[in-house]
């Protein structure tokens, strides 16, 4: 079981550069702007992984009563999935549920 670490912290997103706020329920790992993340993480929140890349969202999928973004770094190829956040551009998400 992989081990969660809280951290929901402001960012600049380095794919769009818009100030990202804190999500204030949990951990914000993506921008809800362009829904990009960022390759930090091993386990969630533990900021261990030297990758560093940019995370381009590639797809959807369901989970629960929600849903995951499907990523694919852009430096490593590895894909990693987060679970979207209640302030996800919708429209975004709608498109990425297409591929």
């Amino acid at each position: 079981m992989k081990r969660f670490n809280m951290i929901d912290e402001e960012f600049i997103c380095e794919h769009c550069s818009k100030e990202v706020p804190k999500l204030e329920y949990s951990a914000r790992d993506h921008c809800p702007y362009c829904l990009y993340s960022k390759h930090v993480d091993i386990n969630p929140g533990d900021r261990s992984n030297t990758c560093m890349g940019l995370l381009k969202p590639v797809g959807i999928e369901k989970f629960k009563d929600t849903y995951k973004i499907i990523y694919k770094c852009e430096k490593c190829h590895e894909y990693h999935k987060n679970i979207m956040a209640n302030d996800d551009n919708y429209d975004l998400i709608i498109e990425l549920s297409k591929n």
